[in-house]
């Protein structure tokens, strides 16, 4: 079962690529930028979220599939790697899995000379985590 934490990651890595999110049976198009601000996602982040999970939106899909944001939560699916690029992608819990990759269109990915899109880093944690395995080395 794909959990809320792994759908807004897959929602904000394809954010990261420019793929927008239909909202209102595609009336609306969303892309906030930027997506990531320090160790959390950015404020326009949240607010595309709150729009996309808000009942008041019909049906939300990424650009280029066909599974609705609500389907996502369901636990009929879960996210996996895409084969071709590596971006996390819905698969069906059992059956058969999603028509395509939202990469299948984007004529320059996978593009290994570019960041890759990633979840928030806490500086902070990270640079702790450092200075503990140095203490670590040094105490040995």
């Amino acid at each position: 079962m794909a959990s809320e934490y792994e759908v807004r990651k897959y929602i904000a890595y394809w954010f990261q690529l420019g793929k927008k999110v239909l909202i209102g049976n595609g009336s609306e198009a969303l892309l906030p930028k930027p997506v990531i601000a320090g160790d959390r996602y950015s404020q326009e982040f949240e607010e595309c979220w709150q729009k996309i999970v808000s009942p008041d939106s019909g049906d939300c899909y990424l650009e280029g599939t066909k599974e609705t944001i609500g389907e996502l939560l369901t636990p009929a699916w879960e996210m996996s790697p895409c084969a071709r690029c590596a971006m996390p992608v819905p698969l069906r819990d059992s059956g058969m899995p999603a028509e395509c990759c939202p990469c299948n269109d984007l004529a320059h990915w996978p593009n290994t000379e570019i960041p890759q899109p990633r979840s928030p880093v806490s500086t902070q944690l990270q640079l702790s985590g450092i200075r503990d395995r140095l203490v670590n080395i040094s105490n040995e």
